[in-house]
This record gives C-alpha cells, sequence and structure tokens, in this order.
C-alpha cells in the first residue's frame, strides 16, 4: 500500500511544528518545518513533510495536533541506565526508572547488567530480568549482557536470546556477583563474540600494576592509591582515582583489540581527556573502539563539589573543570571518538549517600556499601559494631558512600542547558543536531536498534520528544521521577524542558497533564529482545 492510500485510509495522527529535527533517506539531520504523519496502528511514522500542513489537508478524522514553534525530536535513546531490578528493586526499578525516562523525552533505555540480582550474566537470569520487567515498563527497553569471569559460555546464548551488547569490569564493580574481569577473560571473551553483531564494552578503570607491564598483576595489586587527606574532602576522592585508572585500562584493552578484529569495542563513561589521545590512535590503527560520556561529566565540575556531598560521588569520578572543557572540545571534533552522550543513571537508596545532615533529611545507620575499589571492610565492620555513633561517623564519607548519579530522563535540559552557556561564552557548542546525532542516532546505532530508532524518519518508531527549549526552570525533588529522589542535579537551574514523549505514536507523558503527567494511564513500553544484526 502506498503512502498515499495510508494516509486516506488509515486514522492518522498529525504532528506539526515549525521546528523538527528530521532525517533524511541518507541519514542527513535537518531542522526544518514539518507535519509528521503517525499511525497509531502500527506505531510507525508513515510521512514527513517539510512544511506545516493545515488541519483542513486532512480528513475530519485525523488527531491533528500544532505544536508552534517547539521542537519535534526524536525520543532520546539512553544506552547506559542501571536499574537494578529485581534483586535491588529499592534502589530503582522498571516502573520508577522508566517513568523517570519518559518524563524527560527518552522513549528507549538499554538496562545495565549490574546491580540487580541476578545480573544479566546467565541466559536464566536474563529471564529473570524479563519477567520482572512485564507491565512495568513506560518506554521500550533493551538489555545488555555482562562479561563476568567464568561465563564465556553464556555470551553467544545471550546473544542469541536478544542483549544488545555486554559489558566487564576492569575494576571491583563493588557489588560480589559481578566481580572484575582479568586480562584472560577479556581475551576469552573477544574470541568468543569477534565476528558476531555486538558490543563488548568496558568500565575503563584499572589499578595501575606494580610490575612495568599492564596484565592480571592488577587483580592482586594494591588499592586505589590511599586518601591523603580528609574523606569528607572531594579532592582526596579524585585525587584516589586518577586519569591513570583509565589511561591504564585502556591500554589494556587496546593490547588485546588484534584477537577480535571485527569486534566493536566500546568505552563507557569516558571521563578523562588523558585518553582521547589513546583512543584516537588506536581507531588510526584500525581498532573499531569509540566511547561514551556522561551528562555528569559535561555539566558538573569538581571545583564546585562541596565537600561531604556525596551525592556527586561517581566512578569515574567528575574531573576539573579544563578537564571538562576537553570532553566539549571532543564532542566538537571531526571523526571525534567520543561517539555518544548518555546518562549512566546509577541509583541507590539516601541511606547509601551517606550525606551529611544539612544535606539529606534521612538517616541510617545500615546498608553501608563501597565501590570505590578500596577496602572498607573494617569501616563497615566498625560502623555496624558502634551503631548510631559510628555510622554519623561516615556521614559525607566518599570513599565509604556509594557511587552513582541519578539523572535518567534529565540529560536533553542538561545538554541543552551546558551547550547554551557555551555557545554565549565562547560562541563554540554541539548544535541541537548535534545533541540528536549524540543522544538518538548514535545511541540507537551503538546497540543495534538505529533500524527503528533515533530519527523522525518514514518506517520507524514514532518515539517523538516535544521539547520547549525555551522554558527555564529549577529541579526541586518533587521534579525527580526516578525512585530516590536524591541527586547532584537538585537545585540546578535549566534551559529547556521537555513537554510530551510520544512512544510508537502514542502520547506516554505531557508535563502538567493528569496521573503526574503520565497520560496513557498504563506502562505500554515493551522489552526489545529481537536478536541484533547489525
Amino acid at each position: 500500500m502506498t503512502v498515499s492510500a495510508i494516509l486516506d485510509q488509515e486514522p492518522l495522527t498529525v504532528l506539526v511544528s515549525t521546528r523538527a529535527v528530521v532525517t533524511h533517506p541518507d541519514d542527513r539531520l535537518d531542522l526544518t518545518p514539518a507535519t509528521i504523519s503517525i499511525s497509531p496502528a502500527t506505531g510507525k511514522i508513515v510521512s514527513i513533510v517539510p512544511a506545516v500542513l493545515p488541519k483542513t489537508s486532512f480528513s475530519p478524522s485525523v488527531t491533528y495536533i500544532d505544536h508552534g514553534s517547539k521542537l519535534l525530536m526524536p525520543g532520546l535513546v539512553d544506552a547506559h541506565v542501571h536499574l537494578n531490578e529485581p534483586g535491588r528493586t529499592e534502589w530503582e526499578g522498571f516502573h520508577t526508572g522508566t517513568r523517570a525516562a519518559a518524563s524527560g523525552g527518552v522513549t528507549t533505555v538499554i538496562d545495565m547488567p549490574l546491580n540487580a540480582i541476578p545480573p544479566t550474566t546467565t541466559v536464566a537470569g536474563f529471564k529473570e530480568k524479563l519477567a520482572a520487567s512485564r507491565g512495568q515498563c513506560w518506554v521500550d527497553v533493551g538489555f545488555y549482557g555482562g562479561v563476568i569471569p567464568g561465563n564465556a559460555d553464556e555470551l553467544l546464548p545471550l546473544v542469541e536470546a536478544g542483549v544488545r551488547g555486554f559489558k566487564g569490569f576492569l575494576i571491583e564493580s563493588g557489588v560480589d556477583e559481578f566481580p572484575a574481569i582479568s586480562s584472560k577473560d577479556i581475551a576469552l571473551a573477544m574470541k568468543t563474540l569477534n565476528g558476531t553483531p555486538t558490543t563488548l564494552m568496558f568500565h575503563a578503570e584499572m589499578i595501575p600494576p606494580i610490575a612495568d607491564s599492564v596484565g592480571d598483576v592488577v587483580q592482586s595489586s594494591g588499592p586505589p592509591l590511599a586518601p591523603h587527606g580528609e574523606v569528607t574532602a572531594y579532592q582526596t576522592f579524585l585525587e584516589s582515582r586518577p586519569p591513570v585508572f583509565e589511561t591504564c585500562a585502556i591500554d589494556e584493552i587496546i593490547s588485546l583489540a588484534h584477537l577480535a578484529p571485527k569486534l566493536h569495542l566500546h568505552v563507557v563513561h569516558l571521563s578523562t581527556t588523558q585518553a582521547i589521545p589513546i583512543l584516537k590512535q588506536a581507531r588510526k590503527n584500525g581498532i573499531d573502539i569509540t566511547a561514551e560520556t556522561c551528562f555528569h561529566y559535561l555539566g558538573l565540575a569538581s571545583e564546585s563539589v562541596e565537600d561531604g556531598d556525596c551525592r556527586y560521588k561517581c566512578c569515574p569520578p567528575i574531573r576539573e573543570q579544563i578537564n571538562q572543557d576537553g570532553l566539549w572540545e571532543e564532542l566538537q571534533a571531526a571523526e571525534s571518538c567520543i561517539r555518544t552522550v548518555v546518562s549512566d543513571h546509577s541509583p541507590c537508596t539516601p541511606e547509601l549517600k551517606l550525606l551529611p545532615t544539612h544535606l539529606q533529611n534521612i538517616q541510617a545507620s545500615h546498608m553501608h556499601h563501597s565501590d570505590s575499589g578500596i577496602d572498607m571492610s573494617a569501616d563497615m565492620a566498625f560502623a555496624a559494631s558502634e551503631g548510631q555513633a559510628a555510622a554519623k561517623s561516615a556521614e559525607g564519607d566518599f570513599f565509604a558512600a556509594w557511587g552513582g548519579i541519578s539523572s535518567v530522563g534529565l540529560g536533553l535540559p542538561i545538554l541543552h542547558t551546558a551547550a547554551a552557556s557555551r555557545a554565549k561564552q565562547s560562541g563554540k557548542a554541539p548544535s541541537i543536531l548535534d545533541m540528536v546525532r549524540l543522544c538518538c542516532a548514535a545511541t540507537a546505532k551503538q546497540v543495534g536498534l538505529s533500524h527503528r530508532k533515533g530519527a523522525l524518519k518514514v518506517g520507524m518508531d514514532a518515539d517523538v520528544c516535544v521539547f520547549d527549549d525555551g522554558d527555564i526552570w529549577t529541579l526541586q525533588s518533587h521534579g525527580m521521577h526516578w525512585k530516590n529522589r536524591c541527586s547532584p542535579w537538585e537545585g540546578h537551574q535549566f534551559l529547556g524542558r521537555v513537554r510530551e514523549t510520544w512512544l510508537r505514536g502514542r502520547k506516554v507523558y505531557e508535563y502538567g497533564g493528569s496521573n503526574g503527567g503520565f497520560v496513557c494511564g498504563e506502562a505500554v513500553g515493551e522489552a526489545i529482545v529481537e536478536r541484533r544484526t547489525a
């Protein structure tokens, strides 16, 4: 059936705006007036006209929505989100995490394999994850598998089951069920997955080995650099996790890349600019390796972190302003090695952040957990034995607090606000087309979903974000939709707010709408389990 026949016969929803970021058949992005016709029956885009057509151009049965000058863009694809269910659902879950995503124009999230119990390191664990997700997702959800010691035989079955890629840690993850991998584990995973349409990803931090060569000695070497200052001082934590942790790990990955010349390798949450020349040289040498960075590395700098404010703790850490400037510069570079920007939404309960009383009203004397790579067991035992007094002494301890930033659904306002500020200061910053490339098109490609996600293009899923790029607002606790309302972004002022989110032709979120904005009244997201082909 032709498009004209569909337009004549099928009930349609038509979205119009004087500004829309659309994708041409050759994948060029364009900012243009647009009339976008959507089939509610198929959930697909059936027509895009580069002009604002009046309502009279359509039959009376058409649902016609004029968004004026608000920006229409593809729903974001956040390719790095920890939803933590099942097992640590008190930290986050499918219901709350995907609602938060929908509130920020994110229509697809890819769930990380760890922090849930069981982790997604076996097909059986993946099935438990899928069962837990049913009926709870407000956006579409894809899944990564994990690489841990001893699970190499599970990797190809997980590919067949539909995972979008795999992640392994070169340093302890902070959870017992997801241990770090050695160079032998990396080599085995590379050989197993070589030639498979997937992505092998790495948390690229590594304790610099005692030996001159980089190798398995890292697994038995000393801890990260011991703190040489107050543990409540952010600078102390930052110095304990220096850039060499990342460059050392990336060197290790590259040294093994010859084992898998037909495998896409990817560095998650790159924080240091010192790794950029290493990655660029590897790419020049023919290694298929890319990196992502995160909204918090682009919008937060260490100089502004108050001592004891463990909401800012993440690994790798938020670094200095000069480092942030370098990340922005690389984003705009020709042939940049940083291809995507993601949230790395990694939430926990407020208790685990060990915030001082003036920053956090919720106090707890339990659930202390460290993912810093430093052995805090003695401190934890002491806290448990000494009760509340010991717990209070741990307040603001960056080494004992859980590391992770809550921000899913906040990425577009963060990026747009920071870009606008940089453009005002220097005249140079990514455009809205760049943001769509980094957060929609490239993230969809990274996880093998570019045939249906990440673009306003005929035949694609009708995932649409309606963005008011002139709205100025401040994030408060009540505006957070993730489960635990604890984030370093609280109190920050943003330029640009998501007004509506459409998932496969259905409006799922409208700012100020009924049911807290979740106007469709039910979770209509789907688990993406199609086998990856690209």
